[in-house]
């Protein structure tokens, strides 16, 4: 069984399959399918409701309900009820996301109960479009520059990304890179103050960027910090903020997130200077 948490739920009698639900939800959980629409992933729902004021209809809630995090034959479950056009939009959904022990988990699924999975032949090796309609949503894990080529010769510093998206609203904890990772969270501006940021760091590194100060939303961010703790399992959280004083409300969110998790873990606070440098390093 899975653990009680909030997530989505959709009122199909009220539901009229507008798809105005479908750019709002930053984890692409949401697809029309048969004419209405379809939570495909119990997986990367946040249950942030990022859908809900879009709905003409008033179709979307949130409820709390046991809902399996990590454990992909419980979502299967919730899907096969939804029809095979529901469960061929999953499987493209996890491997979109980059979910590919999780998409084995559910082919076997199928495969132990004697369903041929609704996925063309060979078609979970293709590469596809994300499922959210943004190419620029879908999560990537890299190989953190080692050996990458980089454009305009070996004079090039080699970047340390090791996934995509960084954004904070468009991340989600459930991402595998997130999985017992140390983790940066940086304020935006930071890496344009510090010549060698990537080398120092992000080398090895998850990272999640966000600005305190000009971001709306920022309830989203204390309810994904808190999962990254809880969910994901992070074994440290690094933040990183600028000396300006409006930067202090980016540790005040990890901390306040610390607080409300079950699961603890050590939180380290940088201050970076606006002409380079580091100001102050501590554990939190």
């Amino acid at each position: 069984m899975g653990t009680a948490r909030k997530i989505i739920k959709i009122d199909e009698t009220k539901c009229d399959g507008c798809g105005l639900c479908i750019p709002n939800c930053p984890e692409g959980a949401l697809k029309v399918i048969d004419g209405k629409a379809r939570l495909v992933s119990d997986l990367l729902c946040d249950g942030l409701g990022a859908c809900l004021g879009e709905c003409p209809r008033g179709a979307i809630t949130v409820e709390e309900r046991a809902a399996a995090a990590y454990d992909e034959t419980e979502v299967m479950k919730h899907m096969l009820p939804l029809g095979m056009n529901t469960v061929k939009a999953h499987l493209a959904h996890l491997k979109a996301h980059g979910q590919g022990e999780y998409l084995g988990q559910a082919l076997e699924f199928l495969r132990k109960r004697g369903i041929e999975s609704p996925m063309d032949k060979g078609e979970h090796m293709k590469q596809e479009k994300s499922p959210c309609g943004c190419p620029g949503a879908k999560a990537m894990s890299f190989d953190d520059g080692e050996g990458r080529e980089e454009c305009g010769g070996a004079a090039e510093v080699k970047s340390r990304l090791r996934q995509w998206p960084v954004q904070l609203h468009l991340v989600s904890p459930s991402a595998p890179y997130f999985k017992k990772a140390d983790v940066v969270l940086a304020a935006d501006c930071a890496a344009y103050a510090y010549g060698d940021f990537h080398n120092r760091f992000l080398k090895g590194k998850a990272l999640a960027i966000a600005c305190p100060k000009l971001d709306e939303g920022q309830e989203n961010y204390l309810a994904k910090l808190t999962a990254l703790f809880d969910e994901a399992g992070i074994n440290t959280l690094t933040v990183i903020t600028m000396e300006v004083p409006c930067c202090g409300g980016l540790l005040h969110m990890a901390k306040t997130a610390l607080a409300a998790a079950k699961r603890k873990a050590p939180v380290k606070h940088i201050v970076m200077g606006l002409q380079g440098g580091v100001k102050s390093e501590e554990w939190v």
